[in-house]
């Protein structure tokens, strides 16, 4: 459910018209509902009630930190991947006991500043980081809680760029070595293993890789605590999906209910990294029409976004939905939507039929609200597009859009080059 809908035929975000923003904001522009935030969110922690849990939002798919000060005023934490998202939830008031730190790739500089957080759990994804890890603590003097990110092996039958746990991919260690580790850890006197965590891919439409990935998981944590290691906290990473178009993804209540059926009476708190499933159908991107080009058999719908602003139909050949901001009756069409951008691959669907539009009106490119602005870049030297929160009757700007000088920032040209 999201609170975007139309009235009097023309869309609007919650009580504000999109069209209205859009003449403050210009195009393109993201658009979020903080009440389908808020709703999201409600839903998937209300979910879990009964088990003990933490539902530490993934900074990653959309990383502004209003959108995650939304969650962290809520409840929630933060699941990390980088030293600046750690940044981002400190400065979004996310209490460093709900933050949690997984990435293949973290730098000493990176591990050292989660350290002197004192955030709740290091997941650590291979030998390599754990002898880092161990030698930082040494020289530090100061223990650090730590998991091991288990590669469970299990195919999420999802897009194969966002699975994770398969033998194949970069991520986390198979179980087998990730013993040995444990025992290692635990006669650390500087590590403090308290977790066993995972993640098994994105958008993933199906329960049962879920519930492999748990009852595997659960297993671990018993063998280990015959070892003597006591494991206080599972996290099983995020990954639920969400309708783009015509999927069907589970509801958050089933998601929790079989997860549960697992984990009682097993004196775990569960943490959970959902991120899609809060933020993906709370925002729309909006784009003016600036051209609309016809050749032989073919209409281009040329717009002001581009593959640069949201990059998923071009990387992924993800379909979001796209409507008029302002419904009409005209006739409907087959067409391109792209954008300027010197790509062949600058699209946002291809062969779609919508209504006839004309140049200067509005589009709504929908569940835009992950792995949108996140992923944006300035290639071709776009500026990148403005964010906005809306409550209620009420919008803020979250993020201005970038200036001119913002392209060159931090670049200079070398004296000899001057002319």
């Amino acid at each position: 459910m999201n609170f975007f809908h139309y009235k009097d035929n023309e869309l609007y975000c919650e009580d504000l018209s999109v069209a209205e923003i859009v003449k403050k904001t210009g195009t393109p522009v993201y658009i979020y509902s903080y009440k389908t935030l808020k709703r999201h969110f409600e839903v998937f922690d209300g979910a879990f009630k009964g088990l003990p849990h933490i539902v530490c939002y993934s900074c990653k798919a959309n990383s502004n930190i209003s959108i995650i000060a939304v969650f962290g005023r809520l409840g929630g934490g933060a699941d990390i991947v980088s030293g600046g998202e750690l940044f981002r939830a400190s400065m979004a008031g996310i209490p460093p006991e709900r933050i949690v730190y997984s990435g293949v790739g973290k730098t000493k500089e990176e591990i050292k500043d989660a350290v002197k957080s004192d955030i709740l759990m290091i997941n650590i994804e291979s030998e390599a980081e754990l002898n880092v890890i161990s030698r930082i603590a040494e020289q530090m003097k100061k223990e650090i809680r730590v998991s091991i990110r288990v590669n469970p092996e299990i195919d999420p039958k999802t897009h194969p760029y966002i699975t994770t746990g398969l033998k194949k991919n970069k991520f986390g260690i198979i179980w087998e070595d990730a013993l040995r580790l444990y025992k290692d850890m635990a006669k650390n006197k500087y590590l403090l293993p308290i977790g066993v965590s995972s993640h098994i891919g994105s958008q993933i439409l199906e329960l049962s890789p879920f519930i492999e990935a748990v009852r595997s998981l659960k297993d671990m944590v018993y063998q280990l605590r015959d070892m003597g290691i006591g494991i206080r906290y599972l996290d099983i990473g995020g990954g639920l999906g969400i309708t783009y178009k015509d999927e069907t993804a589970p509801h958050p209540e089933e998601y929790a209910e079989a997860i549960k059926n697992e984990l009682k009476d097993t004196g775990l708190t569960l943490i959970l990294e959902p991120g899609r499933v809060l933020v993906g159908n709370s925002g729309i991107f909006v784009a003016e029409v600036i051209y609309v080009k016809k050749v032989s058999e073919k209409t281009f719908i040329i717009v002001d976004g581009a593959m640069n602003d949201l990059i998923r139909p071009s990387l992924y050949g993800a379909y979001h939905e796209i409507s008029p901001v302002h419904r009409r009756h005209s006739k409907k069409i087959k067409v391109d939507v792209v954008g300027p951008i010197c790509e062949s691959g600058d699209f946002f669907a291809k062969d779609r039929v919508l209504p006839q539009l004309k140049e200067g009106e509005l589009i709504a490119i929908h569940g835009a609200g992950a792995y949108g602005f996140s992923m944006s870049s300035n290639y071709n030297s776009r500026r990148r597009a403005t964010e906005v929160l809306v409550s209620d009757d009420r919008y803020f700007i979250i993020r201005k859009r970038e200036t001119k000088k913002d392209l060159i920032k931090g670049e200079s040209i070398p004296e000899f080059l001057r002319v």
